[in-house]
């Protein structure tokens, strides 16, 4: 996977998340729930389009590593409202599923890019 299509994933992720909210009671625990989840999710994108432009090697781990603590946030706030039931649990087990791909794809991308940069300064 390349990195537009990366940018386009983390982009409709948060997409799917913000339509999920839409369907969340209009109560303090929706909103917060809401607040948090779309935060987090909008995150995920945004920060994944920040590595683009790292300076340095060093930058661009620092930044998915923010990338990887975003997705893990909201698969969290996924995994709270699916156990309180505030929302589809079919959706929910997608989205989660979907969270959770990312942050093995990040995970990986950190892992490589250190064992890249280890290699090289042998």
């Amino acid at each position: 996977m390349n990195k537009i299509d990366l940018q386009k994933r983390t982009k409709q992720f948060n997409i799917d998340v913000i339509k999920v909210c839409a369907t969340l009671p209009r109560n303090a625990a929706g909103f917060e729930l809401a607040k948090q989840i779309i935060r987090s999710s909008g995150s995920v994108g945004a920060n994944y389009r920040a590595t683009q432009r790292a300076k340095s090697k060093a930058d661009f781990i620092y930044k998915l590593e923010i990338v990887i603590e975003e997705a893990d946030e909201t698969m969290y706030w996924l995994e709270v409202m699916n156990e309180t039931g505030l929302i589809d649990s079919k959706i929910a087990t997608t989205l989660i599923k979907e969270a959770n791909e990312l942050v093995s794809i990040f995970v990986a991308t950190v892992k490589t890019t250190k064992s890249n940069n280890s290699i090289k300064k042998t």
